[in-house]
């Protein structure tokens, strides 16, 4: 049982790998640069940065930064309770 969590925490976790590819290249559109060398520490930096100028924009933030949170949020969840499974 344990073991299809930590499927679901895989999957959400590219979900929001692919999420913050998305946020990277909307970003880098708008002309903002983007380090890509070191987008695994600044990732967080570029989702707040999409969300004030989609707010700016739009007034809400954009729908690309609600699917980075809840997938990462949901990866934590259900690796810590795959975890809690396991050691049942």
């Amino acid at each position: 049982m344990s073991n299809l969590f930590f499927v679901f925490a895989i999957i959400s976790a590219v979900c929001g790998v692919i999420s913050s590819i998305v946020i990277a290249s909307l970003l880098s559109k708008r002309g903002i640069k983007i380090n890509y060398p070191f987008i695994r520490v600044l990732i967080i930096k570029y989702v707040h940065q999409y969300r004030k100028i989609t707010q700016q924009e739009t007034g809400k933030p954009g729908p690309w930064f609600y699917s980075y949170v809840i997938s990462m949020n949901l990866a934590l969840v259900f690796a810590v309770i795959g975890i809690v499974l396991k050691t049942i």
